[in-house]
């Protein structure tokens, strides 16, 4: 497991990625998860899984909480192609 950062709209929000043996990458984010992200077929863009595919294992799914003091944050096209630069980069180190 690594930690990414990321910018959401204004602010910067840190997600903690958890490789799996499906060959994508949980996307966690205050102990729940996100949602997960995967290299697409071709190895070329990166794609967010659908959530039916999604094996949580023993971590529960994200739970907004409005009136925490956090960031909403959703997996959108946009949100999917910075976590995976950030992966991306984060494996060309190791």
């Amino acid at each position: 497991m690594f930690n990414i950062r990321i910018g959401f709209g204004e602010q910067e929000v840190t997600l903690a990625i958890l490789p799996t043996i499906q060959k994508y990458y949980l996307v966690i984010y205050f102990g729940g998860i996100i949602g997960a992200v995967r290299m697409d077929p071709d190895g070329e863009l990166w794609e967010q899984v659908p959530d039916e595919d999604i094996i949580p294992g023993d971590l529960p799914l994200y739970q907004p909480d409005l009136e925490a003091d956090r960031l909403d944050i959703v997996l959108c096209e946009d949100t999917v192609f910075h976590i995976g630069e950030e992966i991306t980069a984060v494996l060309r180190e190791s």
